[in-house]
């Protein structure tokens, strides 16, 4: 992280009055009673924050506020583009490059972070409030041991937890990891995902700060890794009165960590109060059609995503900025700006919330069709053992697709789940035994494929920043697809090429876009238009929903869905959220240490497992809280006829 406090080391600024009444809601306050108790003073307040592009350029958030109390957790939700990064940084006095924090204030323990000078605001980074990135393995520095790392955040920060080297076993011993020296040798590339994450954790908290800023730490590990690093994060929290702000767009992981929750929508909290609230009986629209994308574990449901896109800052109008995708918006909303008014025990940021009642919004039922008929199965695996060197990583795997079903591959990180993925589609050729296609033997590696099994077999990739050419527009991407792997003219292929976007709700317009232009999920449907656009017959789908946000993960779930119903393909979907295999697979498998744990229908898989494994998955798995008391749904936001699913 830079050092720059985002153009914020403003001593000399006046102060911004601290925002009271509706405008200041913190998140442990509990309804006012009869008789009214001293609260605790928040360990954490912000007040008014804003930042802007520029000096005076649009603001990307504004009139945020919230308290923490010491050892609560505040989840901040939302879309990708929402803010929530935005603040997280501005908590530590940062701004990313372009940004600029213009009013607020930011007070840790009485203590105004952003009228810090920059020398002061060093000291406070990593001391006082610390930070905990997405992805440990970009953060670590892969050139020093992991010991050394910790010791360093110690080193930068001295007196402020006594011996270092009692204080780096100290911190071990809090996250869960054996401080012996050998552990302390080791490098980031040799531990896993979830030691990475811990490591990071201890760095975070080895100074113990009055505030740790997480953001999404555990997106991307399995639920189980997560489960662990969640249960630290509550731990330490608890136990050294941290006060804690979660970033994360996983509703359902939220929901099981924090005390609080503030949703944002276009740089605006939209509904702030006590999680069991917000996320059990949400208020807001926005926060309604987030809730109605979760998947739920226990019942198979369509998946409902917000349809349009969140205005960008500059595109901004006077009035609610959610108005265009609203159900509940009326002619006011697009000319009058909402303030923060008090509903049920949380603040709203709508001009129609006291005609909107606090319920847990319904979903679509989906009717489960009758089970894959008997027959030639569209992919046989047959004992295929694979490694990777001299490391053995598969053993012995045996499964089958059948025709026009999809089977959801779950496992722990580890497991092998990629790798059987990428030795079915020829990517991985280190395997021995047998995969067969619609009868056809598969060749171990894509080299010795014909055209045609390339093109029957189609594989999209977890990550749609990484899987697409930065420097071909998307026409290009897809056209180079279709011209080594069909003999369709220039012309056919660039009709098709727009027709296969317009399937997966597209527009053609942005066959001219390069990948940076998109969204995440607009990335990601390029990537399944490319593979669509060569027609294939099975579709394998690695991840691919991991990096989503709830609202894009369910718009790209229903879409995969209807797209393998109209076209009749089969589909793997390999997955460590649980309760996205209901919503789109007729039977699971389920990895374990490279073995197959067991396999069977989904319905039996998630209500009736038997191996370990399987059980502690689903024992771990992140529920969203649902509403203790049941109303009506609302006409304006809940479908409510059953769809049937092939």
């Amino acid at each position: 992280m830079s050092e720059k406090p985002g153009g914020k080391g403003r001593p000399g600024a006046p102060p911004r009055p601290e925002a009271s009444g509706k405008h200041s809601v913190s998140q442990s306050a509990a309804p006012q009673a009869k008789t009214t108790t001293a609260q605790p003073e928040a360990r954490l307040k912000v007040a008014g924050l804003e930042v802007r592009l520029g000096r005076s350029g649009p603001d990307v958030v504004g009139d945020v506020s919230f308290a923490v109390q010491a050892g609560e957790v505040l989840g901040l939700v939302g879309e990708s583009g929402s803010g929530k990064t935005t603040v997280a940084l501005a908590l530590l006095g940062h701004a990313r490059r372009g940004l600029r924090i213009t009013a607020g204030q930011v007070l840790l323990d009485g203590t105004d972070l952003l009228a810090l000078n920059p020398r002061d605001l060093r000291a406070a980074r990593g001391a006082r409030v610390s930070y905990v990135p997405q992805d440990p393995s970009s953060a670590l520095n892969p050139a020093l041991r992991v010991g050394t790392q910790i010791r360093e955040v110690l080193q930068v920060h001295p007196g402020a937890a006594g011996n270092a080297g009692d204080r780096v076993a100290e911190v071990m011993q809090e996250v869960h990891l054996d401080p012996t020296p050998e552990m302390l040798r080791r490098y980031p590339h040799q531990l896993s995902g979830g030691q990475q994450q811990r490591i990071a954790l201890a760095m975070a908290f080895a100074c113990r700060p009055s505030l740790i800023v997480l953001d999404e730490p555990t997106t991307g590990l399995d639920v189980s890794t997560q489960r662990h690093v969640l249960d630290t994060v509550r731990s330490l929290c608890r136990s050294h009165a941290v006060a804690a702000v979660y970033v994360s767009h996983d509703l359902a992981v939220v929901s099981g960590l924090a005390s609080g929750v503030a949703v944002m929508y276009a740089g605006r909290v939209v509904e702030t109060g006590p999680a069991a609230r917000v996320l059990g009986e949400p208020v807001h629209p926005y926060t309604r059609g987030l809730i109605r994308a979760v998947p739920s574990p226990e019942r198979i449901e369509a998946l409902a995503g917000i349809d349009g896109q969140q205005p960008r800052p500059a595109r901004r109008g006077p009035g609610c900025s959610f108005a265009a995708r609203c159900g509940h918006a009326t002619g006011d909303c697009a000319t009058q700006a909402p303030e923060l008014v008090t509903v049920a025990d949380r603040a709203v940021r709508c001009l129609r919330a006291q005609d909107i009642q606090a319920s847990h919004p319904a979903r679509t039922p989906l009717v489960a069709g009758p089970p894959a008929g008997a027959g030639t199965p569209a992919l046989s695996v047959r004992e295929v053992t694979a490694s990777y060197g001299s490391t053995p990583v598969l053993s012995g795997i045996s499964l089958e697709v059948p025709p026009r079903s999809c089977v959801a591959i779950v496992g722990e990180s580890g497991s092998g789940k990629t790798t059987l993925a990428r030795c079915i589609a020829g990517l991985h050729g280190n395997w021995t035994g047998e995969i067969t296609f619609q009868g056809t033997p598969l060749a171990r590696g894509t080299r010795q494929r014909d055209k045609n099994a390339l093109r029957r077999v189609q594989y999209i990739f977890q990550n749609p920043y990484t899987s697409l050419n930065p420097r071909r527009t998307i026409g290009q991407i897809i056209d180079q697809q279709l011209g080594q792997l069909t003999g369709l003219s220039h012309a056919k292929r660039s009709a098709r090429a727009a027709s296969i976007l317009e399937d997966v709700s597209l527009d053609p317009d942005v066959l001219s876009c390069y990948p940076d232009q998109l969204s995440g999920g607009e990335r990601q449907r390029v990537a399944i238009a490319r593979a669509l656009a060569v027609q294939p017959d099975l579709l394998i789908c690695d991840e691919v929903t991991s990096s989503l946000d709830v609202s894009v993960q369910a718009i790209v779930v229903e879409l995969l869905r209807r797209i393998q119903q109209e076209r009749h393909l089969a589909m793997i979907f390999i997955t460590h959220n649980l309760a996205l295999v209901r919503a789109i697979a007729q039977s699971a498998v389920v990895l374990h240490h490279g073995t197959l744990a067991e396999s069977g229908p989904v319905e039996q898989i998630l209500e009736h497992p038997a191996h370990p494994c399987t059980q502690r998955l689903i024992a771990d798995m992140p529920r969203l809280r649902s509403s203790r008391t049941h109303r009506p749904p609302d006409p304006h936001d809940t479908p409510d006829r059953p769809d049937r699913r092939s």
